[in-house]
């Protein structure tokens, strides 16, 4: 399958990349600096450009089978990034004809507040990270009214480390036995199952230990 990942070069963007190559797929790695990946391969192509340039965008996704967002504003606490460089995907894809859309969100959003405890609710996408929280919650508002054949994937908080494969997965929003933590292997791992197991898709699914 042919993917572009945008915001390859982040924490989870480069496993990603990493494990979709690993399993062969042809794999466009989309970000502002993408020769910082460290990834030897004929099936990657790396191509410089910004979430925030519509046109840039849509062109990087012409010919692609599926689209996965990675997207994130780094340390910024007030950046749009998610909402906006998500926009400009869904209207490339819409463009260019291309269905399958695999976005990364996060734990809390929406449905799943009731999955978190009271230190993230209150305190972190309460007060700290609070714009963070609402751009993702903007970013998936924007995907599921894309008309696309989407899947939103909302992981917890993100541990180093290596997969472990026992995390869970699908839960409703009375789940309470959570450590609200997971490895950003596994969930590159997931993010990668998502291109070919459409069990998920029109979801928003929920993955922590």
């Amino acid at each position: 399958m042919k993917v572009i990942v945008f915001g390859a070069t982040g924490s989870v963007g480069r496993l990603a990349v990493a494990k979709m190559v690993s399993e062969g797929h042809e794999v466009t790695a989309f970000a502002r600096n993408p020769e910082r990946l460290d990834i030897q391969s004929s099936a990657l192509t790396r191509v410089a450009g910004d979430a925030m340039d519509a046109r840039a965008v849509a062109g990087a996704i012409r010919g692609h089978d599926a689209v996965v967002v990675t997207l994130g504003a780094g340390k910024s606490r007030k950046g749009t990034i998610r909402s906006q460089g998500t926009l400009n995907v869904i209207r490339g894809m819409q463009t260019h004809g291309v269905r399958r859309l695999i976005c990364q969100s996060t734990l809390g959003a929406h449905e799943s507040w009731d999955n978190l405890n009271f230190f993230w609710r209150r305190i972190m996408f309460g007060a700290l990270l609070r714009p963070v929280f609402k751009d993702h919650e903007l970013q998936e508002h924007l995907v599921r009214a894309s008309g696309l054949d989407w899947t939103i994937v909302r992981p917890s908080a993100f541990t180093d480390g290596p997969a472990t494969g026992t995390f869970k997965e699908g839960f409703g929003g009375q789940e309470r036995d959570l450590t609200l933590k997971i490895p950003r292997a596994d969930l590159a791992r997931f993010l990668t199952r998502q291109l070919t197991d459409l069990a998920y898709a029109q979801r928003a699914v929920g993955i922590s230990n």
